[in-house]
């Protein structure tokens, strides 16, 4: 398999979107769509929800990723546990089919031709972030597991992804993440055999690349008898030693492929790193890692897992970035470091 670029998912807003007024469009958008309805014939969410993420997604693409994370504007736990909540006026925790949903995806199915068109680039390669049901149990439950309540998580988070999956002549979605970034540091009292029965069911959809995306690798040996589970992501910029519990003979036995994150977005790090070197106010190149920097990181990771990194990209999302240029500008970098790499990519 080719070598992809990709990225995790969230991304700043732009200066000129408050996020209150975001927040509440998001919301009417889900509604609008749970009901069969257009969300973009709203005036309101046209303007502070469709445009923003189709302009948000548009200025990703234009970056040369192969593979295209929704712009996730919005909060990974509230836009899973709100439905979430909803479900449990009822008495379960499993979300209803036609709630569980993204609304991103819809408007970019939408406008897909046209993004496709205006950005060159073909048929739109799609990731799909969702928060996996271990993380969500945690926020919403606790530590204590109970297999049922932890299994009616697991199908809320499949439905979701079901739902999630495009396959038009305009976009496709290629990946679908279940991110769970507590695994490892803050976990459920639980058992490799639990984990994979939890997690094998949330990964019981269609035909793309199932992903899962972790902060921590220490408990990356019991992810590897996920049957349906193809791709480990972990960070790795940030993090070096998160790619020492993991090595080339662990995948291969299981048959499994790894993302490596190899540019920095601990914004809060590199923020307080640059103040102490004097720089109070650093522009967006001082900000986004050099091509340089990133292009040796990956080499260092290629070199260790050879063929079974089959992605790579930044560590975690953007969103707490201080600007879309800044954000923009390590996403260009990151691609153009790999492709540049003397690697075999896309």
């Amino acid at each position: 398999m080719d070598l992809l670029v990709d990225d995790v998912g969230s991304y700043p807003l732009p200066s000129t979107v408050d996020r209150l007024l975001f927040n509440k469009a998001y919301i009417l958008a889900r509604e609008a769509i749970a009901s069969k309805r257009s969300a973009s014939q709203n005036e309101f969410v046209l303007d502070s929800f469709h445009r923003v993420v189709i302009d948000s997604f548009k200025q990703k693409c234009a970056t040369g990723l192969d593979v295209v994370s929704y712009p996730q504007h919005y909060s990974m736990y509230e836009q899973f546990s709100s439905p979430i909540n909803e479900a449990m006026s009822e008495g379960t925790y499993v979300v209803d089919e036609k709630k569980a949903i993204m609304p991103e995806l819809h408007v970019i199915d939408e406008e897909a031709k046209r993004l496709s068109e205006e950005v060159g680039i073909g048929r739109i390669l799609l990731r799909v972030c969702i928060t996996g049901p271990m993380e969500l149990y945690l926020k919403e439950v606790g530590a204590t597991p109970y297999l049922d309540i932890l299994l009616m998580f697991a199908e809320t988070v499949r439905r979701f992804a079901e739902n999630a999956i495009l396959n038009s002549k305009y976009v496709k979605t290629q990946v679908i993440s279940i991110d769970e970034p507590s695994f490892g540091f803050q976990d459920i009292s639980t058992n490799r055999d639990t984990v994979s029965n939890v997690l094998e069911k949330a990964f019981d959809f269609g035909d793309v690349t199932k992903q899962i995306h972790l902060h921590s690798s220490t408990r990356a040996a019991d992810l590897l008898e996920v049957n349906n589970l193809d791709v480990l992501s972990f960070e790795f910029a940030a993090s070096p030693k998160n790619i020492e519990w993991v090595s080339k003979k662990m995948l291969d036995d299981a048959d499994k492929q790894i993302r490596v994150g190899v540019a920095r977005t601990d914004i809060n790090s590199i923020l307080a790193e640059l103040t102490d070197k004097g720089i109070m106010k650093p522009d967006v190149g001082q900000i986004a890692e050099s091509e340089e920097t990133i292009r040796k990181r990956f080499i260092a990771a290629k070199s260790k897992f050879g063929d079974r990194m089959t992605f790579t990209g930044p560590d975690c999302g953007l969103g707490g970035w201080p600007s879309q240029e800044a954000a923009r500008l390590l996403l260009t970098r990151t691609v153009s470091a790999v492709k540049n790499a003397g690697f075999k990519s896309a």
